[in-house]
């Protein structure tokens, strides 16, 4: 099964997000998808990558993922990692294409039908139009009015109960913010007033009042904080009884995430920043992260995703997979979570997937009562709509076997 050609689109509406076909011998295709950087990835995909792929046996996955792999660049998320993180999930959707099965029953199989979803409490904006996550890249206008429908952030901001009520109704009892990031401190992070953390924790404590504990909560933190200030973060969310705190500072600081964990009783997340197996292996041991998360497509695909989820299985840690990006990334990680023993739930945000992600793709990974499966189909399950590449906002590009 040889590869004949590398192809990619993207779309000036939506900057952040690329697509990766990559076409064989056979006519079978497989697709893969990146966020943020789109165009440096685009780039390093033609460049680099596409010279490396063409007339190679498509079945060689781990192989051509070694070969992938830059000497420059080769950790974190940056462009080349994200474009080698698009390519290798194209290269095992063409793997199960061709054994005609979906992507998670070639993964060893399923360890469960479907999994429980939470939701982060996007907009259907939220950064959409540039890689900056900050308030004014937030996609809400500061009314209180939600402008769209699953307009989540505006939601959290001014009703959270009314909110997590909604969420509850749709069998969904997770859910996701991040109040603290408006806080005056959060922009440059060294510490945080008494009255911003007030303020900041007063989402939690009305949907807390208004609910109980039915809803699982999660802080995201989003790494904005010094070690100082998510101390005082972290104990102030202790009483609420988080399901996690999220980033609380950036995660390649090992010894801060360290430390801080011995300082809270609240459960830490976080590394979807991270690529590499040694950046999640410190995260894990020296970091003591209770639940490491890991972007499919940033940090290095399906073929580095397992291995991360491995070792978070060796210290009996639970695993979780990032979505607020795209929907191929999202269908990638449902099929990971269905056949590793080790994640106990599965991102979405609802304000993406039931307003723009249905506009690319012809199917998506169904969810009905807060559960999430995957479609009945070989590979991901979805394949991009044809009508996206006579847009006229389309960057469509090919690099063939000459």
């Amino acid at each position: 099964m040889k590869i004949v050609a590398v192809e990619t689109l993207r779309l000036l509406e939506h900057p952040n997000l690329l697509w990766v076909r990559i076409h064989t011998s056979e006519g079978i295709t497989g697709l893969g998808e990146t966020y943020f950087g789109a165009g440096p990835s685009e780039a390093d995909i033609h460049d680099r990558i596409a010279p490396i792929l063409l007339g190679q046996d498509a079945r060689r996955v781990e192989w051509l993922n070694m070969k992938m792999q830059p000497y420059v660049g080769f950790t974190g998320t940056g462009a080349e990692v994200r474009a080698l993180a698009a390519v290798d999930v194209a290269l095992w959707e063409l793997a199960a294409k061709s054994a005609d099965i979906p992507l998670c029953d070639l993964l060893g199989g399923r360890t469960r039908n479907a999994i429980q979803v939470y939701n982060t409490c996007a907009g259907p904006n939220y950064v959409s139009k540039t890689s900056a996550v900050r308030p004014d890249n937030f996609g809400t206008d500061g009314s209180e009015r939600a402008v769209d429908r699953y307009d989540d952030l505006n939601a959290f901001l001014n009703h959270p109960e009314d909110l997590a009520s909604s969420l509850m109704e749709m069998g969904i009892f997770s859910m996701k913010i991040w109040p603290l990031d408006l806080a005056s401190g959060a922009a440059d992070g060294v510490d945080i007033s008494p009255a911003d953390l007030k303020k900041g924790l007063e989402p939690f404590e009305r949907i807390r009042k208004a609910h109980g504990d039915k809803m699982r909560l999660k802080a995201e933190l989003h790494g904005l904080w010094s070690l100082n200030a998510a101390k005082k973060i972290a104990s102030a969310l202790e009483p609420l009884e988080m399901d996690w705190i999220e980033d609380p500072v950036w995660m390649d600081r090992t010894h801060e995430i360290a430390e801080l964990a011995r300082s809270t009783s609240a459960p830490l997340a976080g590394g979807e920043t991270l690529a590499s197996l040694g950046q999640f292996k410190a995260l894990i041991d020296e970091g003591n992260i209770s639940t490491p998360i890991v972007d499919v497509t940033w940090a290095g695909g399906v073929t580095a995703a397992r291995k991360i989820a491995a070792l978070a299985e060796a210290s009996a840690r639970p695993i979780a997979f990032h979505d607020c990006s795209g929907p191929v990334t999202l269908a990638a990680s449902t099929h990971l979570a269905l056949s590793l023993r080790n994640v106990r739930e599965q991102e979405i945000a609802r304000g993406f997937y039931y307003n723009w992600y249905q506009d690319f793709v012809d199917q998506l990974p169904p969810i009905e009562n807060g559960m999430i499966s995957v479609p009945d189909r070989a590979g991901l399950g979805m394949d991009l709509l044809p009508d996206l590449f006579k847009r006229g906002d389309a960057i469509h590009k090919v690099s063939k076997l000459t």
